[in-house]
């Protein structure tokens, strides 16, 4: 139970703003940007993970991107591809986007809040969740 506190007391503290001033939102691990588009860090989207949130995972890079590497559970559909009206249904899961860097999924995630839907992408991007040693599976 410490441990686990301890966890969620580390995740809040990891998070950052994309810009100087956004407002955070610690319970949900994420900060928002310009655009009202909320970014998650690696290590907090990788406790949501891991403690079963339901959360539909959309790497928006290239197929061959995707196949090099990628966030176990998540969907690919490319950023060129991407089309609000046309995804999945998430079935009550949130939506969090992320390509390589973190560009990309913003772009999708621009295209999302415009059309009146919650848009989330994670931080960094799949750069940034190797970089803090966090698994990625291939196909």
């Amino acid at each position: 139970m410490i441990a686990r506190s301890l966890l969620a007391v580390t995740a809040a503290g990891l998070l950052a703003a994309c810009s100087a001033g956004a407002p955070t939102d610690a319970d949900a691990g994420s900060t928002q940007d310009q655009a009202g588009v909320l970014l998650i860090e690696p290590k907090a989207l990788a406790l949501r993970l891991d403690a079963g949130d339901a959360i539909q995972l959309i790497d928006v890079r290239t197929p061959e991107e995707f196949a090099d590497g990628h966030i176990e559970g998540a969907i690919n559909i490319p950023v060129d591809q991407f089309d609000p009206a046309t995804l999945p249904d998430p079935q009550g899961a949130e939506r969090i986007l992320y390509c390589q860097s973190d560009r990309r999924s913003g772009i999708a995630a621009e295209k999302l809040a415009a059309n009146g839907d919650t848009a989330v992408h994670m931080k960094g991007g799949i750069r940034a969740w190797e970089g803090n040693h966090l698994p990625v599976t291939r196909d």
